[in-house]
């Protein structure tokens, strides 16, 4: 007599490797605010959200448990500052932008050829890449204050941390946060992201 086979119960497929390591590592050291529970009772993380794009390590392949050292990897502040707004993190790429399209280094002066009445044909410099210039620099402009502008283009075209802003000017890691809120506040102004606030 053949004893009837019980239809297996579907196995819930294993969660990519990269994210079942973040996981582990955030559970590890209870950071479990960016994780969620899926339909099948499993840890992943909150897709879509800031928290979660951080990327945790731990040193030497280790655990935290047996004195491995966590390290969050640098992350674009931008990216990774989750209190700002969309239209502060959306006029620093914009300014990001106008910066790295002035900035092309890999643009080829093109031959200048003189006409008999003194004028040229043709140019040095793309035009895309002089109209990212002039806005680059009214956008800097629009910053004012030069420690606002100098946060801003750290942050935005030079890829700094807030961490090393902070260490060096001596200034307090909740300063220097400040000082690129307003920055990114007046360039959403500049690229007509958000209205000018009425004072009074």
């Amino acid at each position: 007599m053949s004893k009837k086979t019980r239809p297996a119960k579907p196995q819930a497929r294993k969660l990519p490797k990269g994210e079942a390591e973040q996981v582990r590592i955030r559970r590890e050291i209870g950071h479990d605010f960016a994780l969620r529970d899926d339909a099948l009772g499993r840890k992943r993380l909150a897709a879509g959200t800031l928290e979660a794009a951080r990327v945790y390590e731990v040193s030497n392949d280790g655990y935290a448990a047996t004195g491995g050292i966590v390290r969050l990897r640098a992350i674009d502040a931008l990216v990774g500052i989750t209190s700002l707004s969309r239209q502060q993190r959306e006029a620093g790429l914009r300014y990001r932008e106008d910066f790295r399209c002035s900035q092309q280094a890999d643009v080829k002066p093109m031959r200048w050829t003189e006409r008999i009445d003194g004028g040229r044909e043709g140019g040095g410099i793309a035009d895309s890449v002089l109209d990212a210039g002039r806005a680059y620099a009214a956008a800097t402009r629009a910053l004012g204050h030069w420690e606002v502008a100098a946060v801003v283009r750290q942050v935005c075209c030079a890829d700094g941390s807030l961490k090393r802003l902070s260490e060096q000017t001596g200034e307090g890691r909740n300063v220097v946060t400040k000082l690129l809120k307003v920055g990114l506040d007046l360039l959403a102004v500049h690229y007509g992201m958000m209205m000018r606030r009425r004072v009074g």
